[in-house]
Order: structure tokens, then sequence, then C-alpha cells
């Protein structure tokens, strides 16, 4: 299975032109800069044309207008994932999105431990403590979150939130992919990932 993986496009997603062949194209969250429904609709309506066979999305900090929303009306391939999954193909795909009234409370934290323990990709916005997460000075990433993934070993942990950390790492389990488009002024800087699962 081919996936494309963008992340942090922050309103710039129009901008994507011939984007690569995949199966699976995979969007871990900050699609919106300011957070409006507006923009929201605008990335779905964009995201939902897009000619792969699935497409997934999950939200990031900046998405904060689909806190608690009940998305309905998408087209069959095109999956929400809210900490939920779905399975394609065979492969099983979790998606864990990062909202504030969740990230400010203990809510976060319970959200990483009831990763199944059978995702083959999990899909965040936060990366891991230590892993595509370092950006002036500081480790962003989240450490229950790594010692679950450490727990389940994923093949594949698509995120992104740090713009200045794009790129892949591979480990002996997991392949890691920040893939943040845009730069910290909101650039469009970076090509879209693609990985053979």
């Amino acid at each position: 299975m081919k996936i494309l993986h963008l992340s942090d496009t922050h309103g710039c997603h129009r901008q994507l032109k011939k984007l690569p062949e995949a199966d699976v194209v995979v969007h871990s969250g900050d699609f919106c800069m300011v957070g409006t429904e507006a923009e929201a609709i605008d990335f779905l309506n964009w995201f939902c044309d897009l000619p792969y066979k699935h497409k997934i999305f999950i939200c990031g900090n900046h998405d904060d207008c689909l806190y608690g929303a009940n998305i309905a009306g998408l087209d069959e391939n095109v999956h929400y994932l809210c900490n939920s999954g779905i399975e394609i193909d065979g492969i099983r795909f979790y998606g864990v999105p990062m909202f504030m009234g969740d990230c400010i409370t203990e809510r976060q934290v319970k959200n990483y431990a009831d990763i199944p323990n059978d995702v083959d990709v999990l899909i965040t916005h936060v990366p891991l403590f230590d892993i595509l997460d370092f950006d002036n000075g500081i480790n962003y990433g989240s450490k229950e979150l790594l010692q679950r993934v450490l727990d389940i070993k994923p093949k594949l942990h698509l995120f992104g939130h740090i713009h200045n950390n794009y790129g892949l790492i591979h480990s002996q389990y997991t392949v890691f992919s920040n893939a943040a488009l845009v730069d910290d002024d909101y650039r469009l800087v970076n090509k879209p990932v693609v990985i053979e699962l």
C-alpha cells in the first residue's frame, strides 16, 4: 500500500498541485490557519475531491472549530478519525487529534492510552518526545505517546505539528513521518511524503 502523507498545510492546500499517486492520502492535522468553520469547509471540499481511493484526516490544534463536531455527509471513502480507527485492505489505521480542550486536561493522556494494540498506521498531530519534535531548543513531543508507541510498535506513525522538523526516521519497528508542509512563516516549503507500506 502506498500512503501519501500531508500535514500542517494551514490553508495552503489549494497550492498543492500534481500530488503523487498513492492508494491512501492522510492529512495529520492543521489544515486550518485560525480555525474557522469556513476554513474547515474549504479544506474538506478540496480533500473530498482529491482523486485517491481512500482519504483519511485528523484534526490538529489549529482545527479547534471541529472539536466535538459530528461530521456528516462525507463520501464513503473519506474517513475522519477522532480517537477512532478504520481498516483498509487489511491495514489498521487509528487517529488521535490534538484539540486544546483535551490537551489542557487529562483527556489527551487517556486518548493515548486508549490507542489499540493492533494498530498498523498511527496518525497523531503531535510527535513523540525526541522524534522529529525539536524546535528552538525545546522537545515538543509527548512522553506518554512515546511510551504507547514503544508498546504497540505500529509499522508507521504519521504526524506533524513541528514545522522545523519535517522528515522521516526509520527505527527497528516503526517509520516515523513528520510531513509538516509549511515553515514557521506558514509558507509552503516541503513536499508531501510518500511511504510504501
